[in-house]
């Protein structure tokens, strides 16, 4: 068994004895969605493998977090422009828009202080890695501070690894240039918990910033057992973006419980409100 191989199996096997999986705990009690049974399990942390468990206290100031996105294929510029000025009202951590409004909103949020961020090789992954990171130079070119990019995800399962840690790295290069940020996406609902924690070692062997759940595109979206299996797999320095399905306050709680540093909602507002939302992103 190499090192690789050891870490995957020992962070898999220990949070999946501690959180249990969704098979095996659906009610009010389970970890997977008790926020104070998740704290109380991410605070033990330092434990058990590598993460610190600073992630245990949630903060007050939640629009911090907050990736203010839309992505929906029909969004019109009056919607973009709706986002930027809502993201400046919320103070919100970013707007998360589709590239070709990526230069007329870093114009209109010009001295707010919001940064814009973006989407490469979205929503499948399948673009090569030299697409990937033309894409990326592009939106970063149009005034992009942030990129989220969708890993390969076939390649991954395929155990083709070096592939995709290259293909992780062609953008978080290019995003490094710039000083601009990378987010690597795993679409965690298409993966094993094994293959969750493989994604997420290469995308920290790439010098990527984030590791991110899911793309709100594909058959489900954040879970708090894949954020707290995601932040063991890198360690407590990395960033761990939760997104998809992600719609009150309760929701945010919990996954910053587990251990995320950012969250991916389009129901940002209604969240500062306290409201609920039937946004899937």
């Amino acid at each position: 068994m190499t090192d690789r191989d050891a870490i995957i199996e020992a962070v898999t096997r220990e949070v999946i004895a501690a959180l249990g999986t969704d098979e095996e705990c659906t009610g009010d009690d389970c970890a997977v969605h008790s926020s104070e049974k998740v704290r109380a399990i991410v605070a033990n942390g330092a434990s058990r493998v590598t993460f610190s468990g600073a992630a245990a206290e949630v903060p007050a100031d939640l629009h911090k977090y907050i990736d203010h996105t839309l992505l929906k294929p029909e969004a019109t510029q009056a919607d973009v422009d709706r986002i930027c000025d809502e993201a400046v009202e919320y103070r919100f951590a970013s707007v998360m828009i589709n590239p070709s409004w990526v230069k007329h909103a870093a114009h209109r949020l010009k001295g707010t202080g919001v940064p814009v961020g973006t989407v490469v090789g979205f929503p499948l992954g399948a673009h090569t890695p030299e697409v990937k990171a033309m894409e990326a130079r592009q939106a970063l070119r149009d005034g992009a501070a942030e990129v989220d990019m969708v890993i390969n995800i076939g390649a991954l399962k395929s155990g083709q690894y070096d592939l995709v840690r290259k293909d992780i790295a062609r953008v978080s290069d290019a995003a490094r240039e710039k000083g601009a940020v990378t987010k690597v996406i795993l679409e965690t609902a298409l993966l094993t918990d094994e293959e969750k924690v493989i994604a997420s070692r290469l995308a920290k062997e790439a010098k990527a910033d984030f590791v991110k759940t899911s793309t709100g595109f594909s058959t489900a979206g954040a879970t708090v057992f894949d954020v707290a299996l995601m932040r063991e797999a890198v360690g407590p320095r990395m960033g761990v973006k939760a997104s998809g399905g992600i719609r009150t306050q309760a929701d945010m709680e919990d996954m910053i419980a587990a251990g995320a540093t950012r969250i991916g909602a389009s129901a940002g507002v209604s969240i500062m409100k306290g409201e609920t939302s039937d946004g899937k992103y």
